[in-house]
């Protein structure tokens, strides 16, 4: 008994299903959504398809600069009318796929996030234009950006990649080759106004002729080195010119030194030597005296890749170490090959001159 009332039930469930079905119009390419975020109520959609495409996959720029980052989207068939879509950026670091928030817009109404408030905002030149335009690029800002468009059920995205043009250079702890561990190479670049260098920008480096014979951390954890002319000590003549690997290390027991990153410089950086040369205590007052700081490595190497600094006498920097950049190679002034030439870490009551570095602003 209990078997067919059971069964009588499951038949008219199945019946009224049924004539719910037959009730409402077949149309499968016709849906209904709610814009949640403008409250406008439902949007009829009418089956337009959505596409997203960035005029070009990688965008170079400097520090300090501006970036274009093209973004568009248009429907397939072309709407009859234009209709408001959700517009998102996010930003992934060129290390590690985190995701961060930039920039969510909605027609003419947008809001940006984190350190790139205030610094990003959407071009809207013509419709479907979601390209985003960044000014005052940081060093940390290179990575893989998306470009994400949702109209309802409709999610599409693109990508673009942004890439800081700049230079990279070893540098070593103090107390000499091998000192530093992956969280102190990170520190010790940041000190010199530079950040940890990526593979890439290792690698880019070297075909520019970039030759370092000392392993040194890069920002993925591994340990790497560059070697444009193969000799004995660094790998022997047998193998090819190339980036050498020591592969991933362990972050906190390993000591290496390390490849830093930096770019261009909003300010200027200068030779200063007065009457007499200086001990460090004194280069440092000298360069307050002249309305300027001592110079940080990262940016006289800076000066020297950007704007020619090119200075046969060598002079203190922030870190304690003496070195002069030259750009035009001649007697008396080193080696043959262009670069920033390094006395290493002398006594600081030694005398030398002195580089400055004054920011824009002053």
């Amino acid at each position: 008994m209990v078997c067919c009332i059971q069964a009588l039930l499951m038949l008219g469930v199945q019946l009224a299903l049924t004539d719910w079905a037959l009730a409402v119009p077949s149309t499968p390419t016709r849906f209904f959504y709610h814009d949640y975020l403008n409250g406008k109520g439902k949007i009829n959609f009418n089956g337009e398809k959505l596409h997203v495409d960035s005029a070009q996959p990688s965008v170079f720029a400097v520090r300090g600069g501006n970036a274009t980052l093209p973004c568009r989207f248009w429907y397939e068939p072309e709407l009859n009318s234009s209709r408001e879509v959700r517009v998102k950026w996010s930003w992934y670091p060129v290390v590690g796929e985190h995701e961060t928030d930039v920039l969510v817009a909605i027609g003419s109404r947008s809001r940006s996030f984190g350190d790139f408030r205030g610094r990003v905002q959407l071009r809207q030149d013509f419709p479907g234009d979601a390209t985003l335009m960044m000014t005052e690029l940081q060093l940390n800002d290179s990575g893989r950006y998306v470009c994400e468009l949702v109209d309802g059920l409709e999610d599409k995205s693109t990508s673009v990649k942004l890439e800081l043009r700049g230079v990279v250079f070893p540098y070593q702890h103090p107390r000499g080759r091998y000192h530093l561990s992956f969280l102190g190479a990170q520190q010790a670049c940041e000190e010199q106004d530079s950040t940890l260098a990526t593979f890439t920008q290792l690698f880019q480096s070297w075909k520019e002729g970039l030759h370092w014979c000392n392993a040194g951390w890069l920002a993925d954890g591994t340990v790497q080195y560059p070697i444009t002319r193969p000799r004995m000590p660094c790998g022997g003549h047998g193998l090819a010119p190339g980036v050498r690997s020591y592969g991933r290390r362990e972050l906190h027991l390993h000591r290496f030194d390390v490849f830093c990153f930096s770019s261009a410089l909003p300010g200027k950086v200068y030779y200063l030597q007065p009457y007499d040369k200086m001990n460090l205590t004194e280069a440092r007052q000298a360069c307050v005296e002249n309305g300027a700081e001592i110079a940080k490595v990262g940016q006289l190497f800076s000066a020297w890749k950007f704007s020619g600094l090119d200075h046969c006498d060598a002079g203190w920097l922030v870190d304690g170490s003496v070195r002069y950049p030259i750009t035009r190679p001649r007697r008396n002034c080193g080696p043959s090959e262009p670069g920033v030439r390094s006395f290493g870490f002398p006594p600081p009551q030694h005398k030398h001159g002195v580089y400055c570095y004054k920011a824009e602003d002053e």
